[in-house]
């Protein structure tokens, strides 16, 4: 699913309030800021570019590559029950 203008916008405001260590009475201007970012990557992608959108295969891809880049779980200890461990004392 395609993230919408806003949801990037919104997620870009809270990255710029993050960054600025969290100063109260400044969200206008941090939504601003991204709204401006957000244009400008718009004007240097193209209008027939959808920004942050991945096709199907691609995010298959990505989504393969980081299972096969995973190690192996390691397989679990075998137990002994209680009345083994005292059958081999």
């Amino acid at each position: 699913m395609l993230e919408s203008r806003d949801e990037w916008i919104k997620k870009r405001a809270y990255a710029i309030w993050e960054e600025e260590g969290y100063p109260s009475g400044r969200d206008a201007m941090h939504w601003e800021q991204a709204s401006s970012e957000r244009i400008a990557l718009e004007k240097s992608a193209g209008k027939d570019v959808k920004i942050g959108a991945k096709s199907k295969a691609k995010r298959k891809a990505a989504i393969v590559v980081a299972i096969a880049s995973e190690p192996a779980p390691k397989p679990a200890a075998k137990l002994t029950s209680k009345k083994a461990a005292v059958a081999k004392v």
